[in-house]
């Protein structure tokens, strides 16, 4: 116990600077004026793939956990969870300034006008909730079943933004990434069928 104690304390604050290093190195990109001929795209791109790799990290703790048999890494996954919304809230942060340029009517054209901007918008949303109700109190508050059924949620997530990276790189021609990270949340989704999980479980 006290050496998971241990190992926890130096783990958490790790994971939390290779969390943050993807967003540190935008910025100083930005700053720096070395973020390549289309700097909005570069970063529009960049904190989506990670706010959806963060999110397929955090889905795989629960199955990485029963595999084998590793109980606290359950203790990083609120803030792996926690970093993928903030990198969806950057993805969208910079889509409505810098892409946008606060064109509210634009935006919500857009929105409409194209499927792969209205479910990633919706995504969005559905992580809000998600990330309001990430604390201790709010597990205490809404008890543990309704907070566990609220963050279900995160199943849906995981698909709208899957489907959304998707439809995005069709329109521009690049389908590998997407097709991989769909692989990789079907395979997430698939062992948490109750019979495989009973199998992985330690």
């Amino acid at each position: 116990m006290f050496s998971t104690e241990i190992t926890l304390k130096v783990v958490k604050p790790v994971v939390f600077i290779l969390c943050l290093l993807p967003a540190m190195m935008l910025v100083y990109g930005f700053l720096t004026h070395n973020l390549g001929a289309d700097p909005i795209q570069l970063m529009l791109k960049e904190t989506g793939e990670w706010a959806l790799r963060l999110l397929l990290a955090t889905l795989a703790v629960t199955p990485i956990r029963h595999i084998f048999g590793w109980s606290s890494l359950i203790r990083i996954r609120r803030m792996l969870g926690l970093f993928s919304f903030f990198y969806a809230l950057l993805h969208i942060t910079i889509y409505i300034t810098f892409d946008q340029s606060l064109d509210i009517v634009e935006i919500i054209n857009d929105i409409f006008k194209r499927p792969f901007i209205t479910i990633g918008v919706m995504s969005f949303l559905l992580m809000l909730p998600l990330a309001l109700t990430s604390s201790n109190y709010a597990i205490r508050y809404l008890t543990g079943k309704k907070w566990k059924q609220l963050h279900q949620l995160v199943y849906l997530v995981g698909i709208g933004a899957v489907i959304h990276f998707l439809w995005l790189a069709q329109s521009k021609a690049y389908i590998t990434e997407p097709l991989i990270y769909m692989t990789i949340l079907a395979m997430l989704l698939l062992v948490r069928h109750p019979p495989i999980m009973q199998k992985l479980k330690r």
